[in-house]
């Protein structure tokens, strides 16, 4: 990654080949070969992990990368990322690949389910990338981040319970969200009490980043 942010570019849905992801993202001839290298272990694993939804798997570029890769643009000089509920790597693993050989750049994978953390353990040592895998529920650890970013790991309002630790330390939340995000939005302020602003997403025109910039006490329900 470098200190410039990526191109603008609109949102979209239509599938993209690597080229294209590489123009929109601004990513260089060793982070494609980086992403590459991680389709194909993705693609591997998923055929007896249950990854990604096998469906996802041609709509690699778009779908997964350019939907990750996106975050960096609105915290082009963040350097310390947490990924909740890490799963398939998305997005810490591409965020890792994107700020490997970044001064102070790193990524902590959260993920309670172990043949997961093993799979990031596998991509992130091949790969050499500037990120720990952590086996454990993301409310247990002690973390300072800056950003804390999941997606698809759980609805807004138990989100925020997880990521609480890291929101009252400082840190800014990104989370990838669907369609849906007004009724999660809705649906979260009813626990908690919190500010946060949505972030059109440039990989789906039904896409939406909740940006959580402070969040409060929990509300009793």
């Amino acid at each position: 990654m470098s200190d410039a942010a990526p191109p603008d570019a609109p949102a979209q849905a239509e599938p993209m080949d690597g080229a294209r992801f590489a123009k929109l993202s601004g990513a260089t001839p060793d982070q494609m070969a980086d992403l590459e290298r991680f389709r194909a272990l993705l693609v591997e694993r998923n055929a007896v992990m249950n990854l990604i939804g096998p469906a996802t798997e041609a709509d690699f570029w778009s779908r997964h990368a350019w939907d990750s890769a996106q975050l960096l643009k609105l915290a082009p000089q963040a350097r310390a990322w947490a990924d909740l509920g890490a799963g398939a790597g998305l997005p810490g693993i591409v965020l890792a690949i994107f700020g490997k050989g970044v001064v102070g750049f790193h990524v902590d994978l959260v993920e309670s389910m172990a043949k997961r953390c093993k799979f990031l353990n596998e991509v992130v040592e091949a790969l050499q990338l500037p990120a720990t895998v952590h086996n454990a529920r993301a409310e247990s650890l002690d973390l300072t981040v800056e950003i804390v970013t999941a997606r698809a790991c759980a609805p807004l309002h138990r989100l925020l319970g997880y990521a609480r630790p890291y929101l009252e330390s400082g840190a800014t939340g990104l989370f990838l969200k669907g369609q849906d995000v007004v009724s999660e939005m809705s649906e979260a302020a009813r626990y908690w009490e919190y500010e946060a602003d949505v972030v059109p997403s440039k990989s789906d025109s039904r896409g939406r980043i909740v940006r959580v910039r402070r969040l409060g006490r929990a509300r009793k329900v």
